[in-house]
């Protein structure tokens, strides 16, 4: 069977020499030791000012939308993972879709200035398989109307946007660290921010909202993550440069030997940037991709429809038509891609996909 992914686990006896400080210690959880470390590190390896380490992604964008107060309408997109959309509605705000762009799939911001309401507070955009979104034209249009930003990055560990790492951006930005992604601490998820205070003030949100052991600060939940979690991060770090690099000669490899086929590909915002974490393709229509998924199944491969549906779709929103987002929802297939993916098997892959064409 080849799944759609597969995380990367290092040497065990690497993990277990951590998980031995943990027992000899006995601190478990609530900002351990290797948490500290472990969000040393990131922002030494990312070069970012502050950045917290979260139980999960979705809790790091529910955090987000909370400690920035914000109300009303939130402008974002209705490509990407679910989550996106349900920590808006989580947190009692609308959230009102701009379509996006069909060659880079991020939300277009045409489409957003014309959305923006006396009631809109912010635009949450995602940074879709980590090809950065129009950063610049995005943040131009909420200086302009006075909106807070979040990035949803997500898909972005290793992603640099004009020099530097995407997670600099926007009033936050989330990411995650689920065993999916490129670098992984099993579960978990970061936030990133350049504002001190509202370090501060999510810090405390993380914790139940506490000051001291008797005081507290802030409305707040349980999102911190565990030593457990942050020895596999400190682990993987070990090994990120490998990641990247084996994950960049797979995906070429991919776009290499799938030229030939009738499917449309993602247009890299800057390939120098770029962390090649996913492997999308545009089928011109959605019966070709049911065919090739079936045909692949087959085979025992897993391929997965990210993302799908079109989240403007959903039963708990309000549907606004996203003409681009709905189409490609339909026709976009995410090839598998893991470390230990081995040629032969992505050139079965190929061969597959390409048989169903030509037959």
């Amino acid at each position: 069977m080849i799944n759609i992914s597969k995380p990367f686990l290092p040497p065990i006896e690497e993990y277990n020499a951590y998980l031995a400080g943990i027992y000899q210690r006995g601190w478990l959880t609530n900002n351990g030791p290797l948490v500290n470390e472990f969000e040393l590190r990131l922002k030494d390896y990312l070069q970012v000012p502050h950045v917290l380490y979260l139980s999960n992604g979705t809790s790091a964008l529910q955090l987000a939308i909370k400690a920035l107060e914000l109300t009303g309408e939130i402008i974002t997109t209705p490509f990407s993972f679910v989550a996106t959309t349900s920590a808006i509605v989580w947190q009692d705000c609308k959230p009102v879709f701009a379509d996006i762009n069909p060659k880079t799939l991020n939300i277009d911001p045409e489409y957003i200035e014309a959305l923006i309401t006396p009631q809109t507070s912010a635009i949450l955009a995602t940074h879709v398989f980590g090809n950065p979104c129009d950063i610049e034209r995005i943040e131009a249009i909420a200086q302009k109307h006075n909106l807070k930003v979040i990035y949803d990055a997500t898909h972005c560990f290793g992603t640099i946007h004009k020099g530097k790492s995407v997670f600099l951006y926007g009033d936050a930005s989330i990411t995650s660290f689920h065993a999916t992604k490129l670098f992984h601490t099993i579960e978990g998820g970061g936030i990133f921010t350049a504002s001190a205070n509202l370090l501060k003030k999510i810090a405390q949100m993380r914790n139940f909202g506490y000051v001291d052991h008797d005081q507290f600060g802030e409305v707040g939940i349980n999102a911190k993550n565990s030593e457990v979690h942050a020895a596999m991060g400190l682990c993987n770090f070990k090994y990120v440069g490998e990641l990247l690099s084996k994950r960049k000669e797979q995906w070429l490899f991919y776009r290499e030997q799938l030229q030939t086929l009738q499917v449309q590909f993602l247009e890299i915002f800057a390939e120098e940037g770029f962390n090649y974490s996913y492997f999308p393709i545009i089928f011109p229509d959605e019966a070709m991709l049911i065919r090739c998924m079936e045909a692949l199944k087959l085979q025992y491969v897993s391929a997965r429809r990210y993302f799908y549906p079109s989240l403007n779709s959903l039963d708990y929103v309000i549907n606004q038509p996203c003409p681009y987002s709905e189409n490609i929802s339909k026709r976009i297939l995410c090839l598998p891609l893991f470390h230990d993916l081995r040629k032969e098997e992505q050139m079965m892959i190929v061969r597959i996909l390409l048989r169903v064409q030509n037959n």
